[in-house]
């Protein structure tokens, strides 16, 4: 479990928590049903598979107190289908999104200050043509709204899309490995016993 330092449980703050099932159908909605029940709103959520073959990692944000992320451990946990639940807050994991920006070609072309802006947030055009160019930006949540906004207050911004975030943990293994190969010397201890 993450090391969280916090003077209260009661102050709210964005968690990380990443959900660890076997690749079977019904697991996210499962897995939703617990954020449901307790009212608590998922910022952002993504899926996808691990570095553990067979087993698939959600990565779900959402706003809410230390007491509460544990008691959604907690009952994540008790879904037969999942394997492990685990709470992070930033400081504890590596993290990043993607973005795609849509922007006007003829503003882009009539105020300078587009380009450099790109040029400013590390994005990068991906496509033009002569309606619009399409922009990648990945990084922090907080650098991704920074060219947003700039980008937004030209009012050059067709659409915009955001990815969920992915993580990795700063721990030199997958916490999932150690625990399943824990799990499996118990397994073969009760069998020999």
């Amino acid at each position: 479990m993450s090391q969280v330092q916090s003077s209260s449980d009661h102050s709210t703050r964005l968690y990380t928590i990443l959900v660890y099932s076997e690749n079977i159908a019904g697991v996210l909605n499962q897995i939703t049903a617990v954020f449901t029940r307790r009212q608590v709103n998922i910022e952002s959520l993504n899926v996808s598979a691990s570095s553990t073959p067979g087993v698939h990692k959600y990565t779900i944000t959402c706003y809410c107190t230390l007491e509460m992320v544990k008691m959604l451990k907690s009952q994540i946990e008790k879904r037969i289908d999942v394997l492990q639940a685990r709470y992070f807050v930033d400081e504890d994991i590596f993290l990043h999104e993607t973005s795609l920006l849509k922007i006007s070609t003829p503003a882009m072309l009539a105020n300078p200050e587009v380009c450099h802006i790109v040029r400013h947030h590390g994005a990068r055009i991906v496509e033009v043509n002569p309606t619009y160019a399409a922009i990648e930006k990945t990084g922090r949540t907080e650098e991704i709204l920074s060219l947003y906004d700039a980008l937004s207050a030209l009012g050059v911004v067709l659409q915009f899309a955001r990815s969920g975030r992915i993580c990795i943990t700063r721990g030199t293994r997958e916490q999932l490995d150690d625990y399943l190969a824990e799990r499996e010397a118990t397994r073969k201890a009760q069998h020999e016993g």
